[in-house]
């Protein structure tokens, strides 16, 4: 095999490259022929895999670091539409076969939010026709279209922000508002604070502390059946496929958490939950769509929480140096960048 997938690259749990992760989670959930073509291309495209698309009737394309790139018929990259290879119905049902382990019933839970998540927290987007039952989607039927998301994990990511959100002197957590445009790595970095702060920071003093997280959607911890898939450290309690304000009050009521962690907060009922949290002297950590703190104040949930005082940090990310680049780091109240 002349592309990544055939490094004879050393995989470990911990640290391992995005070429073992593909190699190991990914590939096998391809049909032959789709797999057959990704395993040819060139190691330096196949290293930059972020999302594989198979939309019924138009050309394979890979999402990759920078852009993305079609394929060709003979595992080529092109930008060329007419020399892509066509997807077709039949390795579009292949795939939904072998994600769901050729059962789609056992897992229609999960494709009425329109994905599933499989082994190593990868996530599988789904479109197609909707079927709606008393106004909310029963299921998806006549699946078209597929998104492979690879479930990236950047241990040492956070390694700049987190002097920022430990207090140097009570050692307590600062509630923390972590914001970026679209795929710029706010989840990525989400992660790796969770992990940071659940296990400890010898480096800042501070010994660990227990999170709850709230993952909706199935990004932060990835887990399958349950299990965190990416380390999210030793004292996280995770709800799986959860909605978040009522995953933050069973949280709060059951595990006892010190830290209540959360993606992309948006809805009045979040911002009701996150008061709950504040009442109860739990710290908070969240993330939300946004290039700057005008942009979120805005918004009228964000408006309110930000008319409360909750946040103390702002992290803002972007890609002026690559994808999660982080931009600044501003004391939330003054608006005033504490990286400067």
């Amino acid at each position: 095999m002349a592309g990544g997938a055939g490094n004879n690259e050393k995989c470990g749990k911990k640290g391992e490259s995005l070429v073992c992760m593909v190699s190991r989670d990914i590939l096998p959930i391809l049909p032959n022929r789709i797999r057959e073509l990704l395993t040819e291309l060139p190691g330096e495209i196949f290293n930059q895999i972020e999302e594989i698309r198979l939309r019924q009737g138009q050309p394979l394309l890979l999402g990759l670091t920078k852009n993305d790139t079609m394929v060709t018929a003979l595992g080529q990259p092109t930008s060329v539409p007419e020399f892509g290879y066509t997807v077709t119905e039949q390795d579009v049902m292949r795939t939904v076969q072998l994600v769901s382990s050729s059962s789609v019933y056992a897992f229609e839970e999960e494709i009425k939010n329109g994905f599933i998540t499989i082994r190593g927290g990868h996530r599988v987007g789904i479109s197609g026709k909707t079927i709606v039952e008393k106004g909310r989607v029963k299921t998806i039927k006549y699946i078209t279209g597929l998104n492979v998301r690879v479930a990236r994990e950047v241990i040492g990511s956070a390694d700049r922000v987190m002097p920022f959100m430990i207090d140097p002197v009570f050692k307590e957590v600062q509630h923390t508002l972590v914001i970026s445009p679209p795929r710029c790595g706010k989840t990525t970095l989400l992660r790796d604070i969770i992990r940071q702060l659940s296990t400890g920071i010898p480096k800042l003093d501070f010994k660990g502390c227990s999170v709850g997280v709230v993952d909706e959607r199935s990004e932060i911890a990835g887990c399958f059946k349950g299990l965190p898939q990416k380390d999210v450290g030793i004292r996280t309690d995770v709800l799986d496929g959860c909605p978040k304000a009522e995953g933050m009050m069973m949280l709060i009521r059951a595990m006892g958490p010190q830290v209540v962690a959360t993606d992309e907060i948006g809805r009045v009922e979040d911002a009701a939950a996150l008061e709950e949290a504040l009442n109860a002297g739990i710290k908070v950590l969240t993330t939300a769509h946004g290039a700057d703190r005008d942009e979120i104040s805005q918004r009228p949930v964000f408006k309110y929480i930000i008319e409360q005082g909750v946040f103390e940090r702002l992290v803002i990310l972007g890609r002026s140096r690559g994808v999660g680049t982080i931009e600044d780091i501003l004391d939330f109240q003054s608006g005033k960048s504490l990286m400067r």
